[in-house]
């Protein structure tokens, strides 16, 4: 069945006389199905034509949000994503003028138009790269949503359970993603400080597990590129656990991080895990291969093969820096060659090194040794006149995951 333009007028008036947010949401919805009714009513529609037309029909600021929509949804059916983008920004900021002057009953409306403004601006940012054009939708995109997360913000007048504050980490989800995707990870400590700053919001907690998810992931991603490890694995692994099992996509996303970051604890995923994440485990099944047996070699021609990857990722550090997990591998598999002896001359870690690939000086190997034993990989010290590496006569080589603090040593 067709709706008709004043049908959806009145459907509008009667979402928000009732208060329905979810209804309200559907109705602003670009892809609803009225929507493309909406596009074959009016064939060529002109807002400023719908304006007179239509202005004053019902009360503002919802006449003039009715014709941005019917703006928008046209821009979508033809295929022009930035200017349905600037329709969809002017139509939110119309939507803030009545979101300040009412209770959290708006966040479905809101929730959904953000969002959807988000997904506009990556069409129209592809859209502009494609055509050799510079667009920067999604910056601008970030910049509303930043407005729409002050206005949950300094929400003093609503009941507790009605506060407009309850939408606080959801909008901090969606400008975390634009930053994301512009690459200005450094906004985001204002929103964090911001945060930190306001005494007066519900713990997390509190809020939807999915809002906790994703705002515990960006929290873990700021926390991995400022290198703040033992930070970043904390926020990912609650991120990871509090994930709805079927959300594979997310899951796999939280893990590519994650994964990195308990390799470097010394924790080795386990095989059932990887192969519940085939692209996760063809990424980084040579590297604790290598790991586990020892073999530099593989792991340096992982790192190579898989180099432009990593880079994209933002990973090639952490799994450059795991690479001792492997040296370390391979001077155990020595110790265990000299049926565990306390005393193994430096000659032999030179050896091992030389014939895994490494072309070191036989002083070269010394450092390996020295550094393996400084970051608690071995226990021992170096006779550096006998040049002879002398071990613990218990737990030479402690468990990896038993070293104290070892996100400090890297």
């Amino acid at each position: 069945m067709t709706v008709p333009f004043s049908t959806f007028l009145l459907e509008l008036v009667q979402a928000v006389s009732a208060e329905d947010g979810q209804r309200l949401a559907y109705l602003l919805r670009p892809t609803s199905p009225h929507g493309k009714d909406l596009v074959k009513e009016f064939r060529n529609p002109s807002r400023e034509a719908l304006t007179s037309q239509y202005g004053g029909s019902i009360d503002t600021p919802w006449d003039e949000i009715a014709v941005r929509y019917v703006m928008v949804t046209t821009h979508v059916a033809r295929k022009r994503p930035g200017e349905a983008f600037s329709e969809q920004s002017q139509l939110i900021s119309l939507f803030f003028r009545f979101f300040t002057q009412n209770t959290g009953w708006t966040l479905p409306a809101l929730f959904s138009m953000l969002r959807d403004l988000r997904d506009l601006a990556h069409d129209a940012d592809f859209n502009g790269r494609y055509n050799g054009q510079n667009s920067e939708c999604m910056e601008s995109a970030a910049g509303v949503v930043a407005k729409a997360f002050s206005m949950c913000m300094t929400d003093r007048t609503s009941p507790p359970d009605l506060s407009r504050k309850w939408g606080i980490y959801y909008v901090v989800g969606l400008i975390m993603k634009c930053y994301f995707r512009v690459r200005r990870i450094n906004l985001s400590k204002n929103i964090l400080r911001a945060l930190e700053a306001n005494p007066d919001i519900p713990q997390l907690s509190a809020y939807p597990r999915s809002h906790q998810v994703t705002y515990r992931y960006y929290l873990g991603m700021l926390s991995f590129l400022n290198e703040d490890y033992a930070k970043a694995e904390q926020e990912l692994t609650l991120a990871f656990y509090h994930c709805h099992v079927d959300a594979h996509r997310n899951q796999e996303r939280i893990l590519t991080c994650l994964i990195p970051l308990r390799i470097l604890r010394g924790h080795l995923p386990a095989a059932e895990l990887m192969q519940r994440f085939p692209v996760l485990d063809g990424l980084f099944s040579t590297f604790i291969a290598a790991i586990r047996t020892g073999d530099i070699s593989a792991y340096d021609a992982a790192l190579e093969r898989w180099e432009h990857r990593l880079v994209e990722l933002n990973l090639w550090i952490t799994i450059e820096k795991a690479r001792e997990l492997c040296i370390r591998g391979l001077f155990r598999r020595v110790w265990v060659a000299t049926d565990r002896s306390t005393r193994i001359p430096i000659s032999m870690f030179h050896c091992s090194l030389r014939l895994s690939g490494n072309d070191v000086s036989v002083e070269e190997a010394e450092c390996f040794v020295a550094n393996m034993i400084y970051k608690g990989y071995m226990r021992g010290y170096i006779s550096h006149e006998k040049q002879m590496v002398v071990l613990a006569n218990a737990n030479a080589f402690p468990r990896l995951g038993d070293r104290p603090t070892p996100y400090a040593l890297l």
